[in-house]
């Protein structure tokens, strides 16, 4: 049997910052934008607007659909689904501190250069192309390393 994991990540930007969480707990330690699990029966959109809510305080809308990530393990019969989405729509109060990691705002032109996972460093300019994108990754085993494609439509 095929297990299906279903995520979001919403990138929070203005004009020339960006909101980042710090996270710096279990096996995905980084700046990464925050997002997190859809929960069944939750629907896609209202996951993200959630998340966004619990890890950064913040009342999000208007988000844009950006593209989707796929991570095939064959070994484990696994595939992660994660979802971008972005919006420049939000309003409250930023939390000092999140269980997630502690959120802040930093400017687009400094981001790359902050510590972070590979695959959100590849992601991280995709959100701010024009169109969508789709980031296919795939590896036949856990110890394997995983092949990569991006497709923009």
């Amino acid at each position: 049997m095929i297990e299906h994991k279903i995520y979001n990540m919403v990138m929070i930007h203005t004009e020339d910052q960006v909101l980042l969480l710090d996270r710096q707990h279990d096996d995905f330690r980084g700046f990464i934008p925050p997002g997190g699990k859809v929960d069944f029966p939750e629907s896609l959109t209202a996951s993200a607007i959630r998340e966004v809510k619990e890890e950064t305080g913040l009342d999000v809308w208007d988000l844009e659909y950006k593209g989707v990530q796929h991570y095939v393990n064959d070994e484990q019969n696994i595939r992660y689904l994660i979802f971008y989405y972005i919006t420049d729509s939000f309003s409250g109060t930023l939390l000092s501190d999140s269980r997630e990691g502690n959120p802040s705002w930093v400017h687009k032109s400094e981001a790359m250069e902050l510590p972070m996972q590979d695959v959100v460093r590849t992601v991280f300019p995709l959100f701010f192309r024009e169109g969508t994108f789709e980031l296919y990754l795939h590896a036949e085993s856990e110890a394997s390393d995983y092949t990569e494609e991006i497709l923009h439509t």
